[in-house]
């Protein structure tokens, strides 16, 4: 197909490419101040709180489960290469409880899973809750669900994420293990599928969309603009944790400032990026939806003057 063949194709569908980017502006910028007119902040600092707590019982937890079934120190590994994603001060702090664990008797460690599971059940299931709840007030939900019903959804979103996180990890960590046990070429020749940060982007997308689409409204999200904005916030995630790398890295160094608590620090402020990333996700999904539903049913004052 030649050019002036696209360019006609594209008059005949009534295609205007100013409108459609003065449009996609219009969206970001409505979504923006979707995000930041708003008392977002606040949901912000509860799921960043409840992430924090949950995060180190979780891998207690998981450390607990390989010292019955395997090595612990293969989980250790394993947790490291995914870490990778994490800006190298925060990945600090989940390396060295990894190495903590890894090294711990296993009773030690069956006590603290034990433990862990009530904390970081608790803490999973709240930061969820608090995750919904900004959702559905970026969404501007005007028929929130019941107590019961609310509960019941965080505790089902929660163990979805848990189950698609156990799965990625095992298909991450199955490719790897054919590529380098049984020599396969393909695989081998294929970097992009051993890339952690491949396997992160694809599964967060999946995953926010879902919830975009099903757990951010009573109705379900229009396929298009939870797909969009789960997207957009994987990429934003992703370009978080690159920039503040470089940021602390190359540009400033926090230790100057907090000392010995620099690289907490630095990991509340990657957890905070990330859920502002996904809250802008579902501020984009909202005013995509309302721009699709605009363009499929026109406004009644369009309507009131096309009929004068």
């Amino acid at each position: 197909m030649t050019v002036s063949q696209l360019i006609r194709r594209l008059r005949a569908r009534d295609f205007d490419p100013i409108h459609g980017v003065r449009l996609g502006l219009t969206v970001l910028g409505k979504a923006l101040s979707r995000l930041w007119g708003r008392d977002v902040m606040l949901y912000n600092g509860g799921v960043s709180f409840f992430l924090m707590l949950a995060i180190f019982p979780a891998l207690a937890i998981v450390m607990g489960l390989y010292s019955l079934l395997s090595d612990p120190a293969q989980v250790a590994a394993q947790g490291e290469a995914m870490a990778r994603v994490m800006p190298d001060a925060a990945r600090l702090i989940f390396q060295s409880e990894l190495l903590r664990l890894s090294r711990a008797p296993p009773e030690t460690v069956s006590v603290q899973s034990g433990v862990a599971l009530v904390i970081g059940g608790y803490a999973s299931h709240r930061g969820f809750k608090a995750l919904l709840a900004g959702l559905s007030f970026i969404h501007d939900e005007d028929k929130p669900r019941g107590f019961l019903s609310f509960n019941l959804i965080a505790l089902a979103v929660l163990i979805a994420a848990l189950a698609a996180l156990a799965i990625l990890s095992m298909v991450f960590f199955g490719f790897r293990i054919l590529g380098e046990t049984f020599g396969l070429r393909p695989l081998r020749g294929a970097l992009w599928l051993y890339s952690e940060w491949t396997w992160a982007s694809v599964g967060m997308t999946l995953g926010m969309a879902l919830i975009y689409r099903w757990a951010m409204s009573r109705e379900p999200v229009d396929w298009r603009a939870s797909l969009l904005g789960g997207a957009t916030a994987a990429a934003l995630c992703i370009f978080a944790s690159w920039a503040l790398g470089y940021y602390v890295e190359d540009i400033a160094s926090l230790g100057v400032t907090y000392g010995s608590v620099a690289t907490v620090v630095i990991f509340l402020i990657w957890l905070s990026w990330n859920v502002n990333a996904v809250f802008f996700g579902g501020a984009l999904a909202t005013e995509v939806e309302i721009a699709v539903h605009r363009r499929r049913v026109p406004l009644a004052s369009d309507l009131g003057g096309l009929q004068g």
